[in-house]
């Protein structure tokens, strides 16, 4: 066993790497198997990467587990470049090299890694804009679970995955009922035009989330169609919320962003925006609806559940601090 255990060797990620990292991969994390373009695109082509911090663990030559270490050299938004935070948005262990250490000789190497950056907060595994998963699923994966325990990772909170079937949807009559009772009253459910994007952008970015409006920005300017997003305005004229689909690497049946303003919460208004989407998906043959990341029990959650969503899968994002 001790000789087993001198042969490992981890170090940073280097040209050739790839094709034997990924296969790894598929063998050790089988509920979420990762095709070379996402990983090219979430991983290499992030503009946060450093190769440094993609630590590969080797056995004999071969890769047998990775662990990767991230923290920003470009700001989320504005000039922040969060200098305590750092992320371990994945690892794994190939099962053949399992019960060797490996896992906890990964994750320390990533963690040395961050703190020698000055990262004294690192967590897993929510880190925007290109996280593979919003966090650790215990259930699939419970040996990760115990190991990130014992290093020391906390549970921060719980973000739950849904889906919804598609096939046969109809808008229902009450909700048709609701926008036609709120258009009467004022309100304009629209695809947006070029130039209300800037208003889009300014409400998902100040109002939600920073990395939403990236989403949305970067999305549309790759080429996704306006007719993925609905707008509405209040009375006013004052854009109000968004629901939207194939916001996330272009795929159509992945639901989200959408958010409506605080004040304007219990009118109908988001309900509406949902199935407005949810009809224009399936218009285009969508079969099902999902997403990533909710509060199973926040006002968002009970929506989805109202209008069919289940949970399919609970992430744990959990945190790591240590002082200077």
């Amino acid at each position: 066993m001790t000789e087993t255990r001198s042969r490992a060797e981890t170090r940073g990620f280097r040209a050739g790497d790839g094709p034997q990292l990924l296969a790894a991969w598929r063998r050790s994390l089988p509920a979420d198997p990762i095709s070379p373009d996402r990983f090219r695109s979430l991983v290499l082509l992030d503009a946060n990467f450093d190769p440094e911090g993609l630590r590969v663990a080797l056995d004999g030559g071969r890769v047998v587990g990775a662990a990767y270490a991230v923290r920003r050299l470009t700001p989320m938004s504005g000039t922040d470049l969060e200098p305590e935070q750092g992320w371990i948005p994945f690892f794994f262990v190939d099962p053949a090299a399992r019960g060797r250490g490996l896992g906890r000789l990964l994750l320390t190497d990533a963690l040395d890694w961050l703190h020698g950056h000055g990262r004294t907060r690192v967590d897993f595994s929510s880190y925007t804009p290109y996280y593979v998963l919003p966090g650790l699923d215990a259930e699939a994966y419970p040996e990760a679970a115990g190991l990130l325990g014992s290093m020391g990772f906390r549970t921060l909170y719980e973000a739950a995955a849904m889906d919804r079937g598609l096939v046969g949807y109809r808008l229902p009559a009450e909700v048709a009922l609701r926008r036609d009772e709120l258009t009467a009253g004022g309100h304009r459910f629209a695809t947006p035009d070029d130039d209300d994007l800037v208003e889009l952008l300014a409400l998902a970015g100040n109002h939600f989330n920073p990395d939403w409006a990236r989403a949305i920005r970067e999305c549309l300017a790759a080429g996704t169609p306006l007719d993925r997003i609905v707008v509405v305005r209040d009375p006013s004229g004052r854009l109000v919320g968004w629901a939207m689909h194939g916001a996330y690497e272009s795929v159509d049946e992945r639901f989200g962003p959408f958010g409506v303003l605080e004040e304007t919460r219990g009118t109908g208004l988001g309900k509406v925006l949902l199935h407005l989407v949810l009809e224009r998906m399936r218009a285009r043959g969508a079969h099902s609806a999902w997403f990533l990341w909710t509060g199973e029990r926040s006002a968002a959650g009970h929506l989805y559940r109202r209008t069919g969503f289940t949970t399919t899968r609970v992430f744990r994002v959990m945190r790591r601090e240590v002082t200077r």
